[in-house]
């Protein structure tokens, strides 16, 4: 008898986790930001991230994971976490910030959508498309600026870089719902594998600049990289992801470009053109449309239907 409400309490409990993941992914492109500036190379950022990040999770990942799920966990982190974050910092060599809010927040929707298509033979609701588009097109209208007016020449490797990322964070999300793996448990899996990986790498043939940055610098990275976004990012995301699902949860992800440019306009006094603004309430349209269960909105069945 009480199924209806559980139903309607999970779905509300995604929603919420989903909007301080935004929140938290938002905050993410100001302090990388930061980082670019701050003496640091995008391998040291990385760097960063796993150190602190794999050290706190090692003796709670031995104690809490079975061994016969640390194979998901290995090939969990190959995607969200070592191979995610270092396509995403090397892309902030090649291409701005702004780049990264539509191609990385817009990719993972979009590849989300793209898999769970492939994999029910095309059969996707009405209103998760709708939402997708008008997803698309608000990213593209905030970025319009950035990505049409001021092109550099490698600017393009670094937006490939990000759709790749995207591409490794939907397949990361998707894989976290199949294998219905706990966020708390996940997330000590991604951060200790991914040290595990990528540490070596780094203190053998990766350049490094950290040696020449603050104490202050390193502190604001470890804390934001290595706990903020390792745990409560990539923690959240695992559990909006399992109560309202993959494409659901990835579309909401579409919102942190609009967040991040309010920001910037309340913090940092950056002002917004009528096309970026445009695009904030198109993008918010279509998170909020995606975010719906289907069939939740008559209209968009109408509309499709005329």
């Amino acid at each position: 008898m009480n199924l209806p409400h559980t139903a309607a309490s999970d779905t509300g409990k995604g929603l919420l986790a989903a909007l301080a993941v935004v929140f938290f992914w938002s905050g993410f492109n100001i302090v990388s930001r930061f980082g670019a500036t701050a003496s640091f190379t995008p391998f040291d950022i990385a760097a960063i991230r796993f150190g602190v990040s794999g050290a706190i999770a090692l003796p709670l990942f031995l104690c809490l994971v079975p061994r016969q799920d640390w194979l998901k966990h290995a090939v969990l982190a190959l995607f969200g976490g070592v191979g995610y974050c270092t396509l995403v910092y090397t892309g902030f060599a090649y291409a701005p910030v702004s780049h990264a809010g539509v191609f990385v927040n817009g990719g993972i929707g979009f590849w989300t959508i793209a898999i769970m298509a492939f994999m029910t033979g095309f059969r996707i609701p009405r209103q998760t498309v709708v939402a997708l588009l008008l997803s698309t097109s608000g990213l593209l209208l905030i970025g319009y600026e950035s990505l049409m007016l001021n092109r550099g020449g490698d600017e393009w490797i670094g937006d490939l870089l990000f759709l790749t990322a995207a591409l490794t964070w939907a397949v990361f999300g998707l894989l976290t719902r199949r294998w219905q793996i706990r966020p708390q448990l996940s997330v000590l899996g991604i951060a200790l594998f991914s040290a595990v990986v990528y540490l070596p790498i780094y203190a053998w043939c990766l350049p490094s600049q950290i040696s020449g940055a603050s104490w202050g610098a390193i502190t604001l990275q470890a804390v934001y990289q290595g706990v903020v976004i390792a745990f409560l990012g990539a923690g959240l995301y695992s559990y909006a992801v399992q109560k309202i699902g993959a494409g659901e949860a990835s579309l909401m992800l579409a919102l942190v470009p609009a967040v991040s440019a309010v920001g910037a306009l309340l913090i940092l006094g950056e002002q917004l053109g009528i096309t970026a603004v445009v695009g904030i309430v198109v993008v918010s349209i279509g998170a909020m449309l995606g975010a719906l269960p289907p069939g939740k909105l008559n209209w968009v069945a109408w509309f499709g239907a005329r």
